[in-house]
């Protein structure tokens, strides 16, 4: 069967030259399109996308990016969690799902690229990244799509009420007499990171909490939480609780607060944010913000199938968030 390598190799063009001219692109000159269409025509060539849209004008496929600095993608538990709840919707509705990369049979491309070199009808992007060239790419392209865990005017996006849940916490621990509060944060370069940092600067200027301290925390890992916490461990003025942005970095932080000798929550309160499984099963048990994670994959699912059904204009969905009062939390006098 004579696939997209063969016509590449026919005409002397790259396989990414060839798929963009079989999607129609327009900065693929007419000349180089006629050679490669020609070729597709001699050859007998016909796409598997293009095959399974004939009668529908569908692929009923829907690609998945991740564009995430922790380089552990699916591994991390709220990406797998969000992907679960978007996969389970969109299957119901007849939908494939395909992991795209960037690299098809060796060579380079974008995702966008390879999107439609796929053929998917759409493209659910998982984006820790405020701002991503690669994304950017993506939700200025006409293919539909949807953006999780980050912002843009320019395209659905679904995330958590990441302000909102850190003024939960910091609410929380007020209510149990903590007046020194600490935020270890996340990477700026994050969306979430500089929302629920921005959620913990509004509820210290609500309450006023002048000795109020900041440690950067890195890309929520459990290394970021330890360092950033044995920064707070050497503060004159120490604090009587932490609310991290991540359940890892909270983790992390326990990790150097027993290190050092002390103790979760007699010598420190502790909040995270996520509600990742770990967080119910360590000792003592994490108080944390959760994040509905099935919800968001949900609420993902549907805006992208209206955008490819419908043509919907982009949404802004913001899923709300709860606190989940467990042990590393107590009240002091």
């Amino acid at each position: 069967m004579t696939t997209i390598y063969d016509i590449a190799k026919k005409t002397g063009f790259s396989i990414t030259t060839v798929s963009r001219a079989l999607n129609n692109y327009t900065d693929v000159s007419p000349k180089t399109k006629k050679l490669i269409l020609e070729a597709v025509e001699d050859m007998h060539y016909y796409p598997n996308s293009v095959a399974r849209t004939l009668s529908t004008k569908k692929s009923w496929a829907l690609g998945i990016i991740f564009v995430e600095d922790l380089g552990i993608g699916m591994k991390h538990p709220f990406f797998n969690s969000v992907i679960e709840g978007f996969k389970k919707s969109v299957e119901q509705k007849g939908y494939d799902l395909i992991f795209l990369n960037r690299y098809v049979g060796g060579e380079k491309m974008t995702y966008l690229d390879h999107a439609l070199h796929r053929g998917v009808d759409g493209i659910a992007v998982v984006s820790s990244n405020y701002d991503d060239v690669e994304v950017e790419k993506i939700i200025g392209s006409s293919l539909p799509n949807v953006i999780i865990d980050s912002h843009t005017s320019k395209s659905n996006v679904v995330y958590s009420d990441n302000m909102r849940g850190s003024e939960l916490a910091v609410d929380y621990l007020y209510s149990l007499g903590h007046r020194n509060i600490a935020h270890i944060s996340g990477h700026s370069k994050t969306f979430v990171g500089l929302e629920r940092l921005r959620g913990f600067k509004s509820a210290v200027e609500k309450y006023q909490l002048h000795n109020s301290s900041i440690a950067e925390g890195g890309l929520f890992s459990v290394d970021g939480g330890y360092q950033a916490m044995k920064t707070l461990l050497q503060l004159e003025n120490r604090p009587t609780a932490i609310f991290a942005a991540g359940d890892n970095l909270a983790i992390g932080a326990m990790k150097a607060i027993k290190d050092a000798g002390l103790n979760v929550p007699d010598d420190f309160s502790i909040i995270g944010f996520d509600d990742i499984e770990l967080s119910g099963q360590i000792s003592p048990s994490l108080t944390t913000i959760k994040q509905d994670m099935d919800k968001i994959g949900e609420q993902a699912a549907e805006l992208l199938l209206q955008q490819i059904n419908h043509k919907t204009d982009p949404t802004i969905s913001i899923v709300p968030v709860e606190l989940i009062k467990r042990e590393t939390t107590k009240a002091i006098k």
